[in-house]
């Protein structure tokens, strides 16, 4: 009996075939014969596309198997903070011998049903790593490196114990080919602007994340590499950012100077700038869009946050003392903390919230209906009560997910319920239950990655279209 081992390397992507070959004995036929197989081939799996953008689907075939065989796929990745990440789903080939992870189901594992981007979506921390981690790009020039790996039988663990019949290398990236990624320090401003190639001028996005802080660049990148101009800003827990009680005095001049310089760039389309906002993003957003007379969004998209002005007294801190809101503060069963009911119920003076009848833009609200961090889908409500009343819920676009939590980042994102979070103001780690339901809420991170494309597109674009194919 011969054994070999067989390397196939194929340009724009890596794939890596190994089988012992050894005679197999195929199933039992419906006519009750039994079929020999002569493995001449080893089994094969093919990835379209092998690299590219972390928006794009991705078609995974594998061939060359027996009829009607078991397979477990298993995906892994190790991320920047060393930590391994790994999904895995259970397979059967079909009567040609092949798996179509695009049409087929998953019967068990990860995820199960026809999920073709499950093996991605569904990722969690590998045993025997550190829990409570997120998974979040730091250097976006390089990609997400995921090995996918085609093993006999269906198993559930130790993975790296196991043969590997054949294994693919997926690069996922943040940047398109041609997008340029410039380093913003302009007066107090701190920032990271990404261009689409070309000569511009490009429709423009202002880019905010939330309380966490610092510089996050992976939303603006891949804004960018879709046909928008994007700035990533800094405003709060970043060492090159003024204080908290600068960036958000009463006059907003912080935020009011990072759009200028962004609407004044050579390379974006005047006067076609929007604002996005996510958590604590969302409120400053809003008062953006309200409160700062020298700049006009052409329209404001504000994720999993809320109209209640946390900042009204020119600070951001939520938490001055350990023991603040310990009232209203719940925990979940594993321990993790529940900070939704801090401004709930909602106060009756109209003080502790963003002016709304000041809103003159089209302004969109997604939430996810299970977000455990903060009031999304409660505020959700009162915004679309309070702009009706008003008279400008025509500007109003609201988008609420059933099951899904407060982290709705871009699409095949894995999905995060309890990670650990650093309370800035205490320089405290705790954990944070942010809420929903690894499915629903993949699900609720693509549709509505596509509805924030649209948007964007319908208020900002006149010549240039908002998505553009990536070439890798």
């Amino acid at each position: 009996m011969k054994y070999f081992w067989m390397l196939q390397f194929i340009r724009g992507r890596y794939s890596y075939n190994f089988c012992k070959m050894i005679p197999r004995v195929g199933k039992l036929l419906t006519s009750g014969t039994a079929k020999q197989y002569h493995p001449s081939v080893a089994p094969k799996i093919k990835a379209e596309p092998a690299r590219g953008l972390v928006d794009e689907p991705v078609k995974l075939e594998i061939t060359h198997l027996v009829p009607n065989q078991q397979i477990t796929l298993h995906s892994q990745l190790l991320s920047e903070d060393n930590d391994w990440w790994m999904a895995y789903a259970h397979y059967v080939s079909d009567s040609e011998g092949s798996v179509r992870v695009s049409h087929d189901k998953s019967w068990g594992g990860t995820y199960t049903g026809q999920e073709p981007m499950g093996l991605i979506w569904s990722m969690k921390l590998a045993p025997d790593n550190r829990q409570g981690m997120r998974l979040r790009k730091k250097d976006i020039t390089i990609p997400f490196s995921i090995t996918v790996s085609v093993h006999n039988g269906w198993i559930s663990s130790n993975f790296d114990k196991e043969a590997v019949l054949a294994s693919v290398v997926l690069e996922r990236f943040y940047m398109a080919p041609g997008t340029t990624r410039l380093e913003v320090r302009d007066g107090r401003v701190v920032g990271t602007l990404f261009l689409p190639p070309g000569p511009g001028p490009f429709p423009a996005v202002l880019d905010m994340w939330g309380g966490g802080g610092g510089l996050v660049e992976y939303r603006a990148a891949l804004l960018a590499s879709r046909g928008f101009a994007a700035l990533a800003l800094a405003y709060i827990g970043h060492k090159d950012v003024p204080p908290s009680s600068e960036v958000f005095e009463p006059k907003l001049s912080y935020f009011e100077e990072a759009f200028i310089a962004l609407n004044n760039h050579p390379k974006v389309a005047k006067g076609r700038v929007a604002l996005v906002g996510l958590s604590l993003g969302f409120t400053v957003a809003l008062l953006m869009a309200t409160e700062l007379k020298n700049i006009h969004p052409k329209c404001v998209v504000c994720i999993s946050g809320s109209h209640f002005n946390l900042l009204k007294d020119g600070n951001a801190d939520l938490f001055v003392d350990e023991n603040d809101h310990m009232d209203k503060i719940k925990f979940a069963e594993d321990g993790s903390m529940i900070w939704k009911y801090i401004p709930l119920p909602f106060p009756n003076d109209s003080k502790f919230f963003v002016k709304l009848d000041k809103i003159r833009c089209p302004l969109m609200i997604i939430c996810g209906e299970d977000d455990q961090n903060w009031p999304a889908p409660e505020s959700a409500v009162e915004i679309q009560n309070l702009m009706k009343i008003v008279g400008n819920d025509h500007l109003l676009t609201t988008i609420s997910y059933p099951q899904t939590g407060h982290l709705i980042e871009p699409p095949y994102s894995p999905h995060f319920r309890v990670t650990r979070f650093k309370i800035l103001s205490l320089n405290k780690i705790v954990n944070v239950l942010w809420g929903g339901t690894t499915k629903p809420h993949s699900d609720a991170q693509e549709d509505s990655w596509k509805r924030i494309l649209a948007f964007l597109e319908k208020h900002l674009v006149i010549e240039h279209p908002a998505v553009i194919q990536s070439n890798l």
